[in-house]
């Protein structure tokens, strides 16, 4: 029989995992063992067949609450007009939040934006009996891009190797292979395409000792200050001048307030150690990931952004956020499964051809949002908006 059961072990079938009696019956196991009857995990509307490579052990589903907020006026190279952007979150304000600040950018004209860099990579350690040795793999691995690029790309369609950065410390060269990986987030793109370009040198480079296929250089899932000067995924700018009326009308702020209030929040966070100067873009990174089918890991180095802003001497305001390593994807992964994909279409970023596009929307989104929160900061609203929207007790 297929189907694996002991008293502890979650059931299984070898041949057929993603099933709908199969997902009956692991939480039946988990009735049984727990007492916790699962009845609204149980419910959602897609065949489970469809979860295969993006979950195991399937029960069911984990439902957020899904929001809109819009329409965004984007002014982009990739993203042009106005979209409703879904956010799944169960944080109250947040929703209302985004869409306000959607309202005051689309009457100031929009949000322009910007795809700076795109890079994707795998960052692997080669160690060497001296740093001599370390030093001239360096220029070796220069002299021979051209192989190692072609082996790289043997594995991918849709991955091309840009360059290989090299780090040297110690008897130890650290690299970082530079990617496009098209419409995918590319983190499995470029390890499966690194780890054939690595055994090739060590095939054609007798004087390698070892290599680590990652070294934690190209600091996957965490922030580092690496990537927010090289770039990790897409290096996304969005941008726009306010006028001080619209501030004043739509935010009961005042732009010399806002502007100074930046100050005091830079300042804040140089204290702090902080490496960026965000105000919350997490918040809606977070929120547009989980319902669009992204790695939310992601949102560790993903929300990271760096803040700017200049009071004009009409008194208008004009900022900018520029996300550096904003790792997302319109194609495969949890794109395609049902809610998640239906998202993506509702913004025309679904499929091949999109990922531009869909991070475009993403940045300015999060301009809103950054707007939006140190608004309601300054006008002392920030309080009174989460008592407001962001109560569900008694």
């Amino acid at each position: 029989m297929a189907v694996q059961t002991t008293d502890s072990k979650i059931p299984r079938d070898r041949a057929n995992d993603y099933t709908r009696e199969m997902a009956a019956g692991r939480r039946e196991f988990l009735e049984q063992r727990t007492g916790v009857a699962l009845e609204h995990v149980a419910e959602h509307s897609f065949d489970p067949a469809i979860a295969q490579g993006n979950i195991e052990n399937f029960i069911g589903v984990a439902q957020v609450p899904l929001g809109v907020a819009g329409p965004l006026l984007v002014n982009g190279e990739h993203a042009q007009g106005e979209f409703y952007v879904p956010l799944a979150t169960a944080e109250g304000t947040l929703v209302a939040s985004y869409n306000r600040g959607m309202r005051l950018l689309r009457e100031a004209g929009g949000v322009t934006t910007t795809v700076m860099a795109d890079k994707m990579q795998r960052a692997p350690a080669f160690i060497f009996e001296s740093a001599r040795d370390a030093r001239d793999f360096g220029q070796w691995l220069d002299e021979h891009f051209d192989e190692i690029k072609q082996m790289a790309e043997s594995t991918t369609r849709a991955g091309r190797l840009v360059d290989i950065e090299k780090y040297s410390a110690s008897k130890i060269l650290f690299c970082r292979f530079n990617y496009t990986t098209g419409d995918a987030a590319g983190q499995n793109l470029t390890g499966k395409a690194t780890a054939v370009a690595c055994e090739w040198i060590r095939a054609n480079y007798p004087k390698l000792q070892h290599y680590f296929l990652e070294s934690n250089f190209a600091t996957d899932k965490k922030s580092s200050q690496i990537n927010m000067l090289r770039t990790r995924g897409k290096r996304v700018v969005a941008e726009a001048t306010i006028p001080e009326e619209l501030v004043k009308e739509i935010m009961h702020a005042e732009t010399e307030l806002l502007w100074r209030a930046r100050l005091v929040s830079n300042l804040g966070g140089f204290i702090s150690g902080a490496n960026n100067n965000g105000a919350h873009s997490a918040n809606g990174i977070t929120a547009i990931f989980i319902a669009t089918g992204q790695d939310v890991a992601n949102v560790a180095e993903s929300s990271a952004a760096f803040n700017y802003g200049e009071l004009l001497d009409s008194g208008d305001l004009y900022f900018s956020v520029t996300i550096p390593s904003l790792i997302v994807a319109t194609y495969g992964g949890g794109t395609g499964l049902a809610t998640q994909r239906e998202c993506l279409e509702l913004m025309g970023c679904y499929g091949k051809g999109k990922v531009m596009k869909f991070a475009e929307i993403i940045a300015a989104a999060v301009l809103c949002g950054e707007l939006s929160l140190g608004s309601a900061i300054v006008a002392e609203e920030w309080v009174k908006a989460h008592d407001l929207f962001g109560r569900n007790r008694p």
